[in-house]
């Protein structure tokens, strides 16, 4: 087991403890404030990025993340326990079994499993695949159990969804020349000490590498809850 699998399954399980609990907890207020707060500094590592870069399509797709930052939040703010276990299952979900199908049989079945290559270097097929075919599973399960295949079908895409905001935000990074988003903000001794909360020290990117693919989903439902 490599130390950055460690960190990851440390600060994974740390995360999810704390989620659970704030989301029970007041009516899942300290939870909804937590998400605000790392959407918070994940802009503040998003603005350290022009460190590197400016150029036009830079700036736009820094405003793009910056709107699936806040209306992200928002969808959050109103969204109760409930329907956010979807959200948990699907996209959270989604990155954890990508992950761990990846490390396990990526190239394996497919040759040349690279479907990203220009984007996302590291994604296989099979991590890719098996990842949303087990997000929507999980959420299909949820569904069942509490009989919301008529209301809430829509949340069925959160593995998708979790996919594209993933995609986008390495795109994002590959135009900045950026591999963890907190690279440059961990300079600051401030900023290093916060970092630890997503264990960014270790190279595990940062506070918008936690949630971006979160954000990118819940823009997406709020914008079809809104047409809807």
């Amino acid at each position: 087991m490599d130390r950055n699998f460690k960190v990851r399954l440390s600060v994974g399980v740390a995360l999810f403890v704390v989620t659970l609990a704030s989301l029970y907890a007041f009516d899942s207020i300290p939870f909804k404030l937590i998400f605000a707060a790392f959407s918070f500094v994940a802009m503040i590592e998003l603005l350290s990025f022009f460190k590197k870069k400016s150029t036009f399509l830079c700036i736009m797709l820094a405003l793009l993340e910056v709107v699936f930052l806040i209306w992200g939040t928002i969808f959050v703010a109103n969204t109760d326990v409930d329907h956010f276990w979807y959200i948990i299952l699907g996209v959270p979900g989604y990155d954890i079994f990508a992950y761990l199908f990846g490390k396990t049989f990526g190239g394996k079945i497919i040759k040349k499993s690279r479907p990203f290559p220009h984007v996302s270097k590291n994604k296989t097929w099979e991590g890719t695949l098996f990842g949303l075919l087990t997000a929507i599973g999980l959420v299909a399960i949820k569904m069942t159990i509490c009989n919301g295949f008529e209301t809430d079908w829509i949340y069925l895409f959160c593995g998708p969804l979790a996919l594209c905001g993933d995609l986008f935000e390495s795109f994002l990074k590959r135009q900045f020349d950026i591999k963890d988003s907190n690279e440059i903000l961990i300079e600051n001794h401030f900023f290093q000490k916060l970092e630890m909360v997503v264990g960014g020290s270790e190279g595990h990117g940062g506070f918008l590498d936690r949630i971006d693919s979160t954000a990118f989903a819940c823009t997406i439902l709020l914008i079809i809850h809104g047409l809807c």
